[in-house]
């Protein structure tokens, strides 16, 4: 019998149990092992109903994502499921932790399904470029009609069990897996109910079969959001199927879509940035077993947009804080949006109608410092200068208490230097939450000189229980997010000098697949913000000046590098923006030239590679991958192209490298040389992941 799975039996019911740690995936050994046990049970006579079960934390929780891409090995799972459906006795999935993907289709071929009231139950496949596989498309709309699972499939989301029950997914929820999935078939045979083959019974898609939009309605609420994606799309095709064709060949035409899928270049990308995100967990250079500090409360300092949004994120996952401000007012006006943001959520169905009132009673705001006492860590959120940052880590020395980890949320500034303000520089590292904090999943940890390993691992853990993607970077302006987007800030502007519009770069990065050009993030974020620094640090841009002494500051007021209709949020070009890029041209004599979008694009991107390349090189980053998740998370670069160091591997590292050094000769910058590391990778042929290679080699 199969080492990971065995059978019991008790009295006439089979128990077949998955033991397959940490999550019971479908490896080789566990399809094999099922579809043993379940044929010695069927062929036992002593055995009248079979539960199929899982012991540990969890039931099937999907399928072996590291046998992707590789030859498959026997049994495959359809075969599996099809032993399972045609079993003569009632196989029982019992249901706990979570049924996902390959999970909740082996779950879908028993003949029923019962579940712990915690259970969730998913089809998460398009989050990974892909399509459920083994009859998911066919077996889940027949089980709670087509609606659902459109909703399931497409949008990838998982289903409690409160809603399975309701939904016609579970018969009933059950106090523990394999008690009371035995109970319930002891039940079963009692009460001689017939088997339930969901292949067999279309009473749930009859209604969609008469009148096809109720099907194609749910589809496009579904799909609004998946511009440039494929799978959401071939997962909709996909159930579609289960519509318009029998069973057997539904099943054909749902293999051949996820098949097309698993080849595709999307789906590697969206799967690499799968294992990014967990590579992104190992922490480098910290010793093996080294255990988080405690977090029982947070002190935020600064209530303004930041302060508040991180403030928020810790209420939504259940951690007191205390925010704390200068004055009475500020600290008002705080607690006023943040309840404001909590009632429109709940307003729109995104949070339970109680949830704004327990988030804010979570939230204790105080005005003055000395109110960090109690928290096991403080994360500064106050204005963005160095001495108004050094000052106030200076204050928490004094009122701090010992062993509490000290956080800056700045974007930019040297940690080391803020460190140094305190008697506890082990203490001190960079949280740099984005804006909107409570929505933005990005989290760059930044380790300074003296950071603690312990501390770094409490950011990092605490990072994570706050939902959010923890990255750890060095220090250095801008640390890697920033620092890469500065160089493309750069290009855009030069553009604009060069004979190109704010709206054609734009179109240009949001064809890419970018959720907004580098004129309309600035327009949004507020184009005074630049004119104050630049004046501060006596740096002029001609284009960008002109339009704040114009009164063009953005959507504030309504006109900066576009125009915007009252109440409107939509970029719209402006002829008057052209007019003063012409003038500030002509009164600087530069002649303009026609800009192709292939220029735009290599632009654009080519110089962040480059600097991606600068900050591997320094050890800013541990990883390329590391790169990539901070782009996938803070700054909206489109999934299905993995992040921009895994994309440069598909344009090739050697024309990248050409390109920048023709183009520095072109523009005269000289800073856009490649880089050292890009110049020899593309040299040798590799690309950026073959470092990730090579350190795990040595």
């Amino acid at each position: 019998m199969s080492e990971v799975v065995k059978l019991e039996r008790h009295d006439e019911v089979g128990i077949v149990t998955v033991n397959s740690p940490p999550v019971n995936a479908l490896s080789a050994a566990v399809r094999g092992g099922i579809l043993e046990c379940v044929k010695a049970a069927v062929a036992d006579p002593a055995i009248k109903g079979i539960v199929l079960t899982c012991a540990g934390r969890t039931f099937i929780a999907g399928a072996d994502i590291t046998e992707f891409g590789k030859p498959p090995k026997p049994p495959a799972l359809n075969d599996v499921l099809s032993e399972i459906e045609n079993s003569p006795k009632p196989v029982v999935a019992a249901i706990h932790g979570t049924a996902l993907g390959g999970g909740l289709e082996v779950a879908l071929a028993c003949h029923f399904r019962v579940a712990v009231k915690e259970a969730k139950l998913g089809l998460p496949e398009v989050k990974l470029g892909l399509l459920p596989g083994a009859g998911g498309t066919q077996r889940l709309p027949r089980a709670v009609g087509p609606e659902l699972a459109v909703k399931m499939i497409v949008g990838g989301d998982p289903i409690g069990a409160a809603e399975a029950l309701k939904a016609g997914l579970i018969e009933e929820i059950i106090e523990g897996p394999a008690s009371g999935g035995e109970a319930f078939v002891r039940k079963l045979l009692a009460e001689k109910r017939p088997l339930r083959r969901l292949r067999d019974d279309d009473s749930k898609i009859a209604a969609a079969k008469a009148d096809r939009s109720i099907f194609t309605n749910a589809v496009a609420a579904m799909t609004k959001k998946s511009r440039g994606l494929e799978a959401p799309f071939a997962a909709a095709d996909a159930v579609g199927y289960a519509i318009d064709l029998p069973f057997d060949e539904g099943l054909k035409k749902e293999r051949e879509g996820f098949l097309k899928l698993v080849a595709s270049d999307q789906s590697k990308a969206q799967r690499y940035a799968f294992f990014a995100e967990r590579e992104a967990n190992k922490i480098a250079g910290v010793p093996e077993g080294t255990k988080s500090r405690p977090v029982n409360r947070v002190a935020i300092l600064g209530a303004g947009t930041m302060g508040g949004g991180i403030a928020m994120s810790f209420a939504n996952a259940g951690v007191p804080v205390t925010l704390i401000e200068t004055g009475e007012e500020q600290l008002k006006r705080g607690m006023g949006i943040m309840q404001k943001n909590w009632e429109a959520t709940a307003a729109r169905g995104g949070i339970p109608a109680d949830a704004p009132a327990k988030r804010m009673a979570l939230i204790n705001g105080v005005v003055g410092i000395e109110n960090v006492g109690d928290a096991d860590l403080v994360i500064e959120a106050v204005f963005e200068t160095m001495a108004v940052k050094k000052e106030v880590f200076g204050k928490l020395d004094q009122y701090a208490k010992p062993g509490a980890v000290l956080a800056s949320n700045t974007s930019y500034l040297n940690i080391d230097e803020i460190a140094k303000a305190t008697k506890r520089p082990q203490d001190v590292l960079g949280m740099h939450f984005f804006s909107p904090a409570n929505v933005m999943k990005l989290c760059e940890i930044v380790r300074a000189d003296k950071t603690a390993p312990d501390a770094l691992v409490t950011a990092v853990s605490i990072a994570r229980k706050i939902a959010k993607v923890p990255v750890v970077v060095g220090v250095c302006d801008g640390f890697v997010g920033n620092r890469m987007l500065a160089q493309r800030g750069k290009q855009s502007e030069k553009l604009l000098f060069e004979g190109a519009l704010p709206q054609q770069v734009d179109a240009v990065v949001t064809k890419f697949g970018m959720p907004m050009g580098p004129f309309a993030m600035g327009d949004l974020a507020g184009l005074d913000i630049g004119w104050r620094s630049r004046k501060d640090r006596g740096i002029k841009s001609e284009i960008a000046d002109a339009l704040c002494e114009a009164g063009r500051f953005g959507q504030k007021t309504g006109k900066g590098y576009y125009k915007y209709e009252a109440g409107s949020r939509a970029p719209l070009p402006d002829p008057e923006v052209e007019k003063l890029i012409d003038e500030t041209l002509l009164r600087l004599g530069r002649k303009k030239r026609v800009v192709s979008d292939d220029e735009i694009l290599e632009r654009m991107m080519y110089p962040m590679i480059n600097e991606g390349a600068k900050i591997l090189e320094e050890g800013i980053a541990a990883r390329p991958s590391d790169i990539d998740v901070v782009w996938l998370y803070g700054y909206g670069w489109p999934i299905y192209r993995g992040g921009p160091m895994y994309w440069a591997a598909s344009v090739g590292l050697k024309h990248i490298a050409d390109r920048l050094s023709y183009y520095a000769k072109e523009t005269n910058d000289p800073s856009l040389e490649p880089a050292p590391l890009l110049k020899k990778l593309a040299a040798e042929g590799k690309t950026f992941a073959s470092l990730a290679a090579e350190s795990k080699a040595a």
